[in-house]
């Protein structure tokens, strides 16, 4: 009887871990041959089925070893059930894994609006698992239908007991089926923050802030609140930067040295955009110390002003002083009298 068990056993063994062997060599090869190629495709096919080929070996191993067993019919069924389950189980991780990575990989390589998020992984790997898992249960001889039944019963509590996170999950979805936030956008929210959306989560949207600090936002939140996003309908915006000269000044002299050093700084200033050109207008106007103009640039998006104004600055105020043009401090003219003349 010993025998009759360890065979087996040693059998299964053996060829699980000889397939173990020649599962390691086929991968590192294949990944060798995959860094050559160009197509990313490759290696997301083999990194999809790196965990699923395990359990094949695994399945393989027990089949042999039932195969050379002496085993009782019944319990030779029970293996063989085993055996089913694994490989439909792997199935569905190696479709799940390789159905997820190459959405991922297709819309990051498409460039649209639509980028990849957490949640749309997660509902894509969701519904590929539980029509494994449904699979399975056929399998086993579990109906599914009273357990559907059960479901559409319980579904009522579980939808109120679960109020908020069902919220966030729908709010979310809308989100990213309405296109108003995406992964990827630099977003201003109603309160002040804002950053780079880094990820829409099934119950958060994560915003990267510019100091590098993560702002976490529950989805049904900010799909109340009122969000400015400085990349629609395009990146590309408008960069608006006063200027304030002296009474003394001629207004053309000061427009046309505004415009020379806003071209020379578009070929020059990372970020500053040439064309539409820029351009100049003499508004506000009148100040109380101050003729005050307004220099009007684009630049590639958000984040580029900060660079683009600074360099601008100091162009402007270093050809301010080759030119001759005065940049006024407020003033104020006091008029005073004695009081002997006021009682006159």
């Amino acid at each position: 009887m010993f025998n009759g068990v360890a065979i087996p056993v040693v059998a299964g063994l053996v060829s699980a871990a000889a397939l173990m062997v020649v599962r390691s060599i086929a991968i590192r090869l294949l990944r060798r041959w995959a860094k050559r190629t160009e197509t990313r495709l490759d290696d997301i096919i083999i990194s999809s089925f790196k965990t699923p080929s395990f359990f094949w070996c695994l399945a393989i191993g027990i089949y042999v070893g039932v195969a050379v067993s002496d085993l009782p019919q019944k319990y030779v069924h029970y293996f063989s059930t085993a055996i089913h389950v694994i490989v439909i189980l792997s199935i569905a991780i190696a479709a799940a894994n390789l159905s997820g990575r190459i959405f991922t990989h297709y819309l990051q390589k498409a460039n649209l609006p639509f980028k990849s998020t957490g949640l749309a992984y997660g509902i894509m790997t969701a519904a590929i698992y539980i029509i494994g898992f449904l699979i399975i249960l056929t399998l086993l001889g579990i109906s599914i239908t009273p357990l559907i039944t059960a479901l559409g019963v319980g579904g009522l509590a579980v939808a109120l007991a679960l109020q908020d996170t069902l919220a966030n999950l729908f709010a979310g979805i809308h989100i990213l089926v309405e296109k108003s936030v995406r992964v990827g956008d630099f977003i201003k929210l109603e309160t002040g923050q804002e950053g780079y959306v880094q990820d829409i989560t099934w119950r958060t949207t994560r915003v990267r802030m510019l100091p590098n600090n993560m702002v976490i936002i529950p989805n049904n939140k900010l799909s109340q609140s009122i969000v400015t996003n400085y990349y629609l309908p395009e990146q590309r915006m408008s960069l608006l930067i006063p200027i304030s000269v002296s009474y003394a000044s001629d207004p053309e002299h000061v427009e046309r040295v505004l415009l020379e050093e806003a071209q020379r700084g578009a070929g020059d200033i990372p970020g500053l955009l040439g064309d539409p050109a820029p351009f100049v207008r003499f508004i506000p106007g009148y100040g109380e110390s101050s003729l005050d103009f307004t220099l009007i640039c684009q630049v590639k998006e958000f984040v580029d002003q900060y660079l683009a104004q600074h360099e601008l600055r100091k162009r402007i105020f270093k050809r301010f002083k080759q030119e001759g043009i005065e940049i006024p401090f407020p003033h104020r003219t006091v008029y005073l009298r004695e009081e002997k003349d006021w009682k006159k």
